[in-house]
């Protein structure tokens, strides 16, 4: 059992009585084979659709930051002016570099947990990359270049 939660890009071990070594080596522990369904269907998917979109809202923020300061240095004839104040930097890179994406990874829910559980075909999202595809983090890159 160890050998194989150790080789698995993710291992979960369930506690029980034949001893705690596959618990100790495993990345998530779960008392009862039952919430395994849990873990999957809801939190693994939860994961996946949170991450995703954290990244792609990594991507597009700080592809529209360096859009604006490219614009504007081509107005000033690349000369080298700041666009900024640094004070306004720091909060930049504070406020909407960090919290941002940090409250999109913890909040952001576009279904119920029952529902989750109700229509497992919902995984497959994940399993097919719907959301971390080519075509997602270009509308995302695109929409930076929009705005």
């Amino acid at each position: 059992d160890v050998g194989m939660i150790q080789a698995a890009h993710l291992g979960v071990g369930i506690s029980g009585q034949e001893g705690m070594q596959a618990v100790m080596s495993s990345d998530f522990a779960i008392a009862q084979f039952r919430f395994l369904t849990t873990l999957l269907l809801v939190h693994g998917r939860l994961s996946y659709f949170r991450l995703s979109r954290m990244i792609c809202f990594f991507l597009y923020k700080n592809l529209m930051f360096g859009i604006t300061i490219f614009i504007f240095n081509a107005f000033a004839l690349f000369s080298g002016q700041f666009m900024y104040n640094d004070f306004y930097m720091t909060l930049f890179n504070i406020l909407f570099t960090s919290l941002m994406p940090l409250a999109i990874g913890i909040f952001d829910r576009d279904v119920d947990r029952k529902k989750c559980v109700k229509y497992p075909s919902m995984y497959k999202q994940g399993q097919r990359n719907e959301n971390f595809n080519l075509q997602a983090i270009g509308g995302w890159l695109g929409l930076a270049c929009y705005q």
